[in-house]
């Protein structure tokens, strides 16, 4: 195994046993709807269709990057597609740095993928840091053509970069570069943050270089500075890595910066998600679609029938957030009163 595969098996193992959460809250209890006890509406007949990068799906969900060593990631992605397709969600591949470097197919990233989710929107994924050490056009349409992906993730991680024993700490000339491949590649760009949150200003800088969508992924889920810190055996690196357990934008604050800073920008809202409830809170305070990846990563690691179940589940709390606001559909429950 490489080097990059067993430090992405090392992550997938920190956020098994729960030793990344996030110091901070996502702020997303804070959001309390108006109960309504006399909804005049079919439960059954709630709409909770959305569209995204010209698809339509049948939930506002997407289910965020996830990766692993190539035999993990193998078993991972084929029941993360399996479930999307099943379900009519989105899934975002997780990082495909590796396999870019290898001269062959990669296992769990290939045409198999698409395979499994023909009508699934697929998000291919690189990382920002990439974009001034020889990752460009070429690199992005490839990883695009590897899962035959509708659109390309770029992740922004400067906290676990830096923390990371093994990172990439000069991001000099990143933003220059990100703006240049978002104006030249021929495929939708969508920008996500790993956990810390994207400022208002950061997302109004995003949108005006033309992006697709945006991923807040606030503070309150996984923190990737811990992740790095319980990965090191290194003392000063724990040291380090520990004074960052708490440091972020909160999920609820990011969505709603981002909203006010982009209103016509498609807002993908991650971070500590739960459940179909602080879906249901995230798409009020301004996102488009819902983002989850450690919450559904157990299941994930177990079979496709366990990740439907898990979805199936916050789908239906989605839908009863809906019932009792009295929301026929999503763009209903952006409205729905909320306590003050």
């Amino acid at each position: 195994m490489t080097d990059i595969a067993a430090r992405k098996d090392q992550h997938l193992d920190v956020i098994l046993a729960g030793k990344a959460r996030h110091r901070l809250d996502t702020g997303l209890d804070a959001v309390r709807f108006v109960h309504e006890a006399l909804p005049d509406l079919d439960h059954g007949k709630i709409d909770l269709g959305a569209d995204f990068l010209g698809r339509r799906l049948q939930a506002p969900l997407l289910i965020s990057a996830m990766t692993g060593g190539p035999a993990r990631a193998e078993a991972i992605n084929a029941r993360l597609a399996e479930a999307a397709q099943h379900l009519g969600i989105a899934l975002a591949v997780g990082s495909q740095r590796a396999a870019l470097a290898s001269d062959g197919p990669t296992p769990g990233l290939d045409m198999s993928l698409r395979l499994k989710a023909p009508d699934t929107p697929i998000l291919a994924n690189i990382g920002a840091a990439q974009l001034t050490r020889g990752f460009g056009l070429e690199e992005a349409r490839r990883v695009i053509d590897m899962v035959a992906a509708d659109a390309l993730v770029v992740h922004l991680n400067p906290l676990q970069e830096a923390c990371q024993p093994e990172g990439d700490r000069d991001w000099w000339g990143v933003g220059a570069a990100l703006e240049a491949l978002v104006k030249a590649l021929d495929a939708p760009v969508v920008v996500k943050e790993t956990g810390a949150g994207l400022s208002a200003a950061t997302a109004r800088r995003l949108a005006d270089m033309g992006v697709a969508a945006l991923d807040v992924a606030g503070a309150g889920g996984s923190n990737w500075a811990s992740v790095e810190g319980e990965r090191s055996d290194v003392d000063a690196d724990k040291a380090h890595a520990a004074a960052f357990a708490d440091w972020g934008i909160p999920t609820a604050r990011a969505i709603a910066e981002a909203r006010a800073a982009c209103p016509r920008t498609l807002i993908i809202g991650s971070g500590g998600i739960r459940d179909g409830v602080d879906a249901a809170r995230a798409i009020r305070l301004g996102a488009d679609i819902v983002g989850q990846a450690a919450g559904v990563l157990a299941a994930a690691t177990e079979s496709t029938e366990a990740v439907v179940a898990h979805f199936q589940t916050v789908i239906r709390q989605l839908r009863t957030v809906c019932f009792c606001t009295g929301s026929a559909n999503l763009t209903a429950l952006t409205k729905a009163p909320l306590q003050v």
